[in-house]
């Protein structure tokens, strides 16, 4: 095992505490052989008689069969990786950075080195979504995916929402109670669902997607005033992960988002996670419950580690070969790219938010710029106070391109009557 932090230290006291249950199960007995960690404390007696700095001496030891990735990001854990798959090693990681930015080498080389990897702990914690993917919907065509899978973001917006506070008081009540870590960036800004959705989408559409291509927008810029709105309307304000079929490729983005109340996705509150699949035979399907902390993931871990022990048993790999894949390939590995989408191309339903001077005109002066990019206004809350005060416009659209959205945007941030730039959020029905 490499790495020895809150995740390494649950899937070593899982697999000492689940041992004989894992054996009576599966006739499948785990023994963690040695630990690699570089100056970590280590607090059990039993970690430090297996605990080592030097981590190539443990991915050249003939003794051990599989290598649990627990490092996290993107280097050495690569290397490292690599390095397990040529001395005859298969791979067991949580790593959704990893998979996200170095999926296409990594699937290659267990390829080239006929050397299996498992990833369900990398999307859901505990949520065995990635499985779900890969075997049980092996029969049906992925056409969309919907899913709330940052903890800390759901936990924030769930609080704003709940609790009528701001997003500064939100951030740090996750971070007292271990929601957040002290530095929250990647979890607020997208970019850990960014790394899911990635992984989520290159399974579900059978080729790899781009990191770089997916559109990621966090949660930092929502006001209260902005979820007070979307509840009048209908709506609550969810940290989306999309992936979607499209004619003439795939849509991959990460969004704060407009959902309507009754749908269940709205009603996914605190840090669980959910993931909504739809295809062509099953329908809609939903994986949810937490999606991190030790005990989920420790336990997405451990269900890799049977699933390998029995392939090296003689039990035939759960998953079907891609066609692309004929002459060697183990496992289900995505093959090529998808084309993702433009962000600039894509058709939804806006969130308009504008802080205007209260005097007459001004709604008539933004109707007619959009109308000028053929946008059409679904609904308008207008908040009058006095003659001159400002005052906030909220509307709703009809479909439209995002690139004539942003046009429409930049041109009415320009009227005299508007103070501050607008917010805009997408709507998904």
């Amino acid at each position: 095992m490499l790495g020895l932090g809150n995740i390494g230290r649950g899937v070593y006291s899982l697999i000492s505490k689940k041992q004989k249950l894992i054996y009576e199960r599966e006739s499948v007995c785990l023994e963690i052989l040695r630990i690699g960690d570089r100056g970590k404390s280590v607090e059990i007696s039993e970690q430090k008689k297996l605990l080592t700095q030097d981590i190539p001496s443990i991915l050249r030891d003939p003794e051990i069969d599989v290598i649990v990735e627990l490092i996290g990001g993107v280097h050495p854990a690569f290397e490292f990786v690599i390095e397990a798959f040529k001395n005859g090693k298969d791979v067991v990681t949580a790593n959704k950075a990893l998979l996200a930015e170095k999926g296409n080498e990594i699937f290659r080389a267990a390829e080239k080195y006929g050397r299996e990897i498992y990833f369900e702990a990398s999307v859901g914690g505990g949520i065995p979504v990635i499985a779900g993917i890969r075997e049980d919907l092996v029969a049906n065509k992925i056409q969309s995916i919907h899913s709330i899978i940052n903890g800390t973001s759901n936990y924030i917006l769930s609080q704003m929402t709940s609790e009528k506070i701001d997003f500064s008081e939100a951030l740090k009540q996750a971070q007292k109670l271990g929601f957040a870590e002290a530095n929250p960036k990647l979890d607020i800004d997208g970019t850990d669902a960014a790394h899911k959705i990635t992984v989520l989408a290159s399974l579900a559409f059978g080729k790899m997607v781009k990191f770089d291509d997916v559109y990621v927008e966090g949660i930092e810029q929502i006001r209260n005033e902005d979820i007070a709105f979307a509840d009048e309307f209908g709506y609550r304000i969810k940290l989306l992960a999309i992936a979607k079929a499209a004619k003439d490729g795939i849509e991959a983005r990460v969004q704060p988002t407009l959902l309507p109340k009754k749908h269940f996705l709205s009603n996914v509150n605190g840090s669980f996670n959910a993931i909504l699949i739809h295809a062509d035979e099953v329908g809609d399907i939903l994986f949810h419950g937490r999606g991190a902390g030790r005990a989920p993931t420790a336990s997405a871990v451990i269900s890799d580690l049977v699933k390998i022990a029995k392939i090296r048993s003689g039990s035939p790999s759960p998953f079907i070969p891609l066609p692309e894949g004929e002459g060697g390939v183990r496992g289900y590995f995505p093959r090529g790219w998808n084309k993702v989408m433009k962000i600039s191309s894509i058709l939804s339903r806006y969130y308009l938010r504008f802080h205007v001077v209260d005097r007459p005109g001004v709604l008539a002066n933004i109707s007619r710029i959009l109308g000028k990019y053929s946008i059409s206004i679904s609904d308008v809350i207008q908040k009058e106070q006095r003659a001159g005060s400002v005052v906030p416009l909220i509307l709703l659209t009809h479909n439209a391109r995002e690139d004539k959205l942003r046009q429409a945007v930049q041109s009415i941030n320009k009227l005299s009557a508007i103070r501050g730039k607008a917010q805009v959020l997408r709507i998904e029905s």
